[in-house]
């Protein structure tokens, strides 16, 4: 999940307890007496004895503890590893009618107003890209500094927060604050707000802004009538599965994603078929791109880079800005974005997660809300350019986007909130967020403190439209509507390639296999240890097939791994169908097979696939009316054929041999059920109930049952099939002219990268991955 404890947040633990929204004001007013001096040093020094003489008493008491329990390996080892009980969330209560105004009382800024703001967080001297922002006209510069930024921090023209004045503002959100993170830009944008502000640049001060203009890239006036005038293109609502989406392939980078897009989400590199068009003036959040290091995530950053060599990235600058309606999200980050007044509720940064999941975590929870006021999310043209300098890719700090950030969407899509005001919808949300565990308590109640701080600073929260989501009309779009952009494909040189006709080829394979198999989901039973690969067969899968769904022995809500019996695992296959209703079909695939989708293109889609013609998969044995397992098996399977309807049991009967005496079975490693045939399925399902039919039983009763095997793709046939597991993927017993290989059995991230490098073969794209 997305709760992640952050050593970092550890010396301010002691000045995390969060006020209480109900407190009187007598006591309400003490917030602004003056703070003690955050400098750690002075504080160590004045308490050196208390802290020596408290680890003293802690090394005591830990080595009675231990000698007492040294005998008691068990209890040894429990008290290393403490389980961790499931966190209770409280939701929190605010009294809207005592907050009290905050107005700046410590600062020399008191009298000061601007109407925009460009906030960035400083943890260094000033860089020179920060210095070239004081030349822009109109816009002040807020600088917030935390527990990295040199004390003798200073840039005239930048009005600089330290941590002492920022403790002295009387914010409630300083409590929850960890002192090293660019999450302390929270305290800037209060304090924007608390000074006029209408529009907020979040920026980051190792971007460089293009022409050094603000205005000529992004839309800064939204009141005036030529803005809401102004027609958008937007992304089109053809598929209503689709919940989010990549803005780099509209920008002409159809192989970049940028940091918090799903990874299964990555090998969708189409361009829009069409677009559609929205009025202006509700862009409210406004996402700039950069160019040269764009916003990528580490898995980028490690597998596309080639012999050391910074990236420079071009995108495309005269591509038009691009919308994104009601139920699509996109990645939103904290280094290139403009938020507008009715967006400034939004601004707020989560701290229970890792400081690499806290903006992208933001612009999503945002979004969601963002619809409930009629605003959207625009993505413009490259508006920055960042030189690649990172020696270090924080992939650790990355955990948080990649093991959830899937599931976090779907949650958001479906959310929905009866509350009549934006502040109690922002609330909830943030309450329910935690009970998903994609936060922790810590950052419920610091949304609490967040709303409040918005009240005293002056902010009004904006109207909420008053319509319904699930109303809204999806796909259908007249032909007046439809615009076209057809995006550049600029050269992929970052790729370690030239752009030539070989990689061409190549890509418009990989759009081939995905145009083929993008609207079928994949459902793939793991008997390995999936927490050392789920992510990579998603990220292998994930490139070509709608979704991949995994399951496995065990639940692992980390990795979006769900349970599963692989014994009866087809009676959970009618709740996966109802997740995908417009799905072409699904494919069904054990970890020990390898599925080589290039092999599978010719295959109909509209028909079943299964291994009736491998006979070491398919098989029939008798049984003789023994009491045994296939003699059991086979009076149950008897059972569900009689209570079959006619269309069903006349097709089982007619095709199977001397079916009163002998029973088909199958191993079931890989098959291919077709829409047309989901219903059948799921009553054939429902007939064996609570029946105890083993898989290997059931599978090939269903497919007998639902069509002649004679009607079925014969796509199976050639693929390679050994009764004994190969002992090393890079042997000579894969074979990428076969349409599956089975057993290869991949238990970690050493085998699967064998695996992807003799998989190239077939698809040398996936040289990319490794």
């Amino acid at each position: 999940m997305f709760v992640q404890q952050d050593d970092r947040s550890a010396p301010n633990s002691k000045s995390q307890k969060p006020k209480s929204s109900s407190l009187p004001r007598a006591i309400l007013r003490n917030r602004f007496s003056p703070s003690k001096s955050l400098d750690f040093s002075t504080w160590f020094f004045e308490n050196l004895y208390k802290i020596v003489t408290i680890a003293i008493l802690i090394s005591t008491v830990a080595a009675v503890f231990l000698l007492r329990n040294i005998s008691d390996s068990a209890n040894f080892i429990c008290y290393r590893s403490p389980v961790r009980q499931p966190e209770t969330i409280h939701f929190p209560q605010i009294n809207y009618d005592s907050i009290v105004p905050i107005t700046d009382t410590t600062t020399p800024y008191s009298k000061f107003r601007s109407e925009q703001w460009i906030i960035v967080s400083v943890s260094d001297y000033p860089s020179d890209s920060l210095k070239k922002l004081l030349k822009i006209k109109g816009w002040q510069v807020l600088a917030v500094g935390n527990s990295k930024t040199p004390p003798d921090w200073n840039l005239k023209g930048t009005i600089f927060l330290s941590l002492d004045e920022q403790a002295k503002l009387g914010f409630r959100i300083v409590d929850y604050l960890p002192y090293d993170s660019y999450v302390r830009k929270t305290v800037g944008y209060l304090f924007a707000i608390q000074h006029g502000a209408k529009k907020i640049f979040d920026f980051d001060d190792r971007g460089e802004l293009i022409d050094d203009n603000i205005s000529k890239h992004f839309d800064i006036e939204l009141v005036n009538q030529k803005s809401k005038k102004e027609t958008i293109l937007q992304y089109n609502h053809d598929n209503p599965n689709r919940t989010v989406a990549n803005p780099y392939i509209h920008f002409g980078q159809r192989s970049v994603w940028p940091r918090g897009l799903p990874l299964e989400n990555v090998g969708e590199i189409e361009h829009e078929e069409h677009y559609n068009e929205v009025l202006g003036g509700n862009q409210f959040i406004q996402q700039g791109i950069s160019n040269g290091l764009p916003d990528i995530d580490s898995v980028f950053y490690f597998t596309r880079k080639q012999n050391q060599e910074p990236f420079d990235i071009k995108f495309d600058e005269h591509a038009p800005k691009v919308a994104f309606p009601q139920g699509i999200m996109v990645p939103v980050n904290s280094f290139n974005t403009i938020f507008h007044y009715s967006a400034f509720w939004g601004l707020m940064l989560p701290v229970s997660i890792s400081s690499m999941a806290s903006d992208v975590l933001r612009g999503y929870w945002a979004q969601r809300l963002l619809w409930e006021i009629g605003g959207y999310v625009v993505v413009y043209p490259p508006t920055v350019h960042r030189d690649d300098r990172i020696e270090s890719y924080p992939f650790a700090e990355e955990k948080d986007l990649h093991v959830n950030v899937g599931n976090l969407i779907k949650f958001l899509g479906s959310w929905r909130s009866n509350k009549t005001g934006l502040f109690e919808k922002i609330l909830e949300l943030s309450y329910v967020m935690g009970k998903e565990g994609f936060w922790s308590e810590k950052d419920v109640k610091f949304t609490a403190a967040w709303i409040q701080d918005l009240i005293s600073v002056g902010y009004l929260q904006p109207r909420l439209m008053g319509f319904d989501l699930d109303r809204l009309k999806r796909g259908v779009v007249s032909h007046g509507d439809r615009k076209d952009f057809v995006p550049q494909k600029l050269p992929s040189v970052y790729l370690g390639v030239e752009e030539t006709s070989t990689v061409n080829y190549e890509i418009g394979n990989l759009v081939r296999w995905r145009k083929n198999f993008g609207n079928v989901v994949l459902i793939m039973f793991c008997n390995g240890d999936v927490e050392r690969t789920a992510l990579e067969w998603r990220l292998l899968y994930g490139r070509v097939f709608k979704s991949v769904i995994i399951l496995s022995d065990k639940k692992n809500h980390e990795l979006v791994v769900e349970e599963g019996k692989l014994d009866h695992l087809y009676k959970q296959l009618p709740r996966l169908f109802e997740r995908f209703e417009s799905a072409d079909g699904f494919m069904f695939l054990q970890d020990d097979t390898v599925l080589n989708y290039w092999n599978l293109v010719q295959a109909d889609k509209t028909k079943l696939w299964i291994t009736n013609k491998v006979s070491r998969s398919w098989s029939t044995v008798p049984y003789d009316g023994n009491k045994e397992f296939y003699g059991k098996q086979a009076e149950m399977v008897k059972k569900v054929v009689s209570s079959m309807p006619a269309h069903l049991q006349v097709s089982y009967k007619e095709h199977t041999v001397i079916h009163d005496s002998s029973l088909t079975i199958c191993n079931s490693e890989v098959f291919y059920i077709p829409r047309r045939l989901v219903v059948d399925f799921v009553d054939l399902v429902n007939l064996v109930g609570d029946l105890d039919i083993h898989q290997k039983v059931a599978i090939p009763m269903f497919f007998i049952a639902m069509d002649s095997p004679r009607n079925f793709d014969s796509v199976f046939n050639k693929m390679v099939y050994k009764r004994k597991p190969a002992l090393n993927v890079s042997t000579s017993f894969y074979s990428p002219h076969a349409p599956a290989v089975h057993p290869l059995r991949v238990s970690n991230e050493e085998e699967f990268i064998k695996l992807i490098r003799v998989m190239a073969a077939g698809d040398p794209m996936l040289l990319d991955l490794v």
